[in-house]
């Protein structure tokens, strides 16, 4: 059943991946992003068909598993994907704009491509995470996540659109940084995959915030090492660590991250030489036609709904089972406070666009730091810095 399930997982990576590229074909379609358009109406069809498959591995891990598939980083960041594609074809019904599936979708298939690279083995759950609040919580989290994600992707091709590319300015800067960080994404999977096929594994010993001596296997060359690490015998012609971090960050994590913006520069590097231009100028001509107030409308839209429902799931659930797991509502883990910045930030997001008329780029942008907030909070949070949520690193 496990097997069936990550086959899946895999046939829905494809069609993604398929739907895609027949979303992108509405571009040069006459009819555009009409409901007759054939290239969106086959691309809808196969990221359903996508959708239906990747749900129905969703539910075959849950039977296998015996539990929501939702307590370790693989399957919370698929579930995330999963969540993702639900939000945009429910969008996509409501405003029949194609060219918003050439931009979402990718963005799954890197959140479904970056989880992949975690661990999949289906292993029991901590006592922690013994509650029915583990599906309750992290599934609307994870819902009202996917939701925004929609609104970057919509503020993203509206800044793609709006933005000046025939010279050099703050804003294309940043935005072109914005481009960078989606590649960085690519970059952590080909290191990760490269590394995993050449089979590299380096052990070390280290002490823990408690004293207590524990062993880390590192899957890539140690840049930055655990806390008094120490190479054991069968790993010491292996790479020894340029630094060594202390016992609050998760030194093992951090490498990873540190690799994964490397393999992002180079990247980033290559598609530059092959595009002799801006990656942001190279995708103008994809939005060209776009209707900038439909594309604001569809940002702000997918922040209006996104919002209450990761404020149900990320604040009042988690505050809910914290108070029964913890004895306390809050206790200002790295976890809930960057769930309370990313709450904060939406909700003067919405202060903005309501009272002081944020609307277009202005909004686009703030939809954009938004999703970083929520990338930082899913990546570097959970990966480096260590909590009473660090279970979800592992």
């Amino acid at each position: 059943m496990v097997q069936l399930s990550s086959t899946l997982l895999y046939i829905a990576f494809v069609l993604y991946l398929i739907g895609t590229l027949f979303f992108g074909g509405t571009i040069r379609d006459k009819k555009g992003a009409s409901r007759t358009s054939r290239w969106a109406t086959i691309g809808i069809t196969v990221t359903i068909s996508g959708f239906i498959s990747q749900l129905g591995y969703f539910i075959l891990r849950w039977i296998a598993a015996g539990h929501a598939p939702v307590s370790n980083l693989f399957e919370y960041t698929t579930f995330f994907g999963m969540m993702l594609v639900a939000a945009f074809i429910i969008i996509y019904f409501i405003y029949k704009t194609s060219v918003l599936g050439l931009f979402t979708l990718p963005i799954a298939l890197l959140i479904i491509a970056y989880a992949s690279m975690f661990p999949r083995e289906i292993t029991p759950l901590i006592p922690a995470l013994q509650s029915d609040w583990l599906k309750i919580h992290v599934t609307t989290a994870a819902a009202g996540e996917a939701i925004l994600a929609v609104s970057f992707a919509a503020g993203l091709i509206y800044l793609i659109r709006a933005v000046d590319q025939s010279k050099p300015s703050k804003r294309t800067f940043w935005l072109e940084f914005v481009l960078f960080c989606l590649i960085t994404t690519l970059g952590f999977v080909a290191v990760s995959s490269a590394f995993s096929i050449a089979g590299y594994e380096a052990k070390f010993k280290w002490i823990d915030k408690n004293g207590m001596e524990k062993e880390v296997i590192y899957n890539m060359p140690a840049l930055v090492g655990p806390n008094q690490g120490q190479l054991e015998k069968e790993s010491a012609d292996r790479f020894q660590p340029l630094a060594e971090m202390p016992a609050i960050i998760n030194a093992k994590r951090l490498n990873t991250v540190i690799w994964s913006l490397f393999g992002g520069a180079v990247l980033y590097l290559l598609f530059r030489l092959v595009l002799r231009k801006r990656v942001a100028a190279a995708l103008q001509p994809l939005v060209k036609n776009v209707n900038l107030d439909l594309t604001d409308e569809i940002s702000y839209r997918a922040v209006a709904i996104g919002f209450p429902v990761f404020t149900l799931g990320a604040l009042i659930f988690a505050m809910i089972w914290a108070q029964i797991a913890w004895t306390r509502f809050w206790g200002w883990d790295p976890k809930e406070v960057w769930a309370l910045i990313t709450w904060l930030f939406y909700a003067a997001f919405l202060h903005l666009r309501l009272s002081k008329g944020w609307h277009g780029e202005k909004s686009a942008w703030l939809a954009v730091i938004g999703f970083a907030i929520i990338m930082f909070n899913l990546v570097a949070v959970n990966l480096v810095i260590a909590g009473l949520h660090s279970y979800a690193g592992m």
